[in-house]
């Protein structure tokens, strides 16, 4: 990717990365067929128009894949190896992906916290107790 190329891609994604700073978890969605969007977008998916709002999602929902990591894929992330990433459908539609235990699985309910690791913040998932 080119100089202009990324920084198009960080200034779209920037409400996102702002609302982790806050400790908050957000997503597009289409202001015209309300559809949400599972990454930072120009456009809608499903409609195609280009109205999109960002919104703060309610952190919660079900864990659809998890992978273990086992070789970093950069320096600042060997530390932390081994560690697990999950893809977690929200409860507003948009899928994610976080950090999580290593002890989730598949249909877990889970909630979005937010921790830090090298000076940024990064979307961390945890099982919801059965209660809960």
């Amino acid at each position: 990717m080119n100089t202009s190329t990324l920084t198009a891609v960080h200034r779209l994604s920037q409400p996102f990365l702002d609302g982790l700073a806050e400790g908050k978890l957000r997503y597009q969605i289409c202001k015209h067929c309300r559809s949400a969007q599972s990454l930072s977008r120009q456009a809608c998916l499903k409609c195609g128009e280009d109205k999109l709002e960002w919104l703060d999602a309610s952190g919660t929902g079900d864990v659809i894949a998890v992978t273990i990591i086992s070789r970093a894929p950069s320096d600042s992330f060997r530390a932390l190896v081994p560690y697990a990433l999950a893809l977690v459908r929200l409860d507003q539609g948009p899928r994610i992906m976080g950090h999580i235990d290593k002890e989730a699985r598949v249909g877990d309910r889970v909630a979005f916290s937010v921790f830090q690791h090298d000076g940024r913040p990064l979307a961390k998932f945890h099982a919801l107790n059965k209660s809960e």
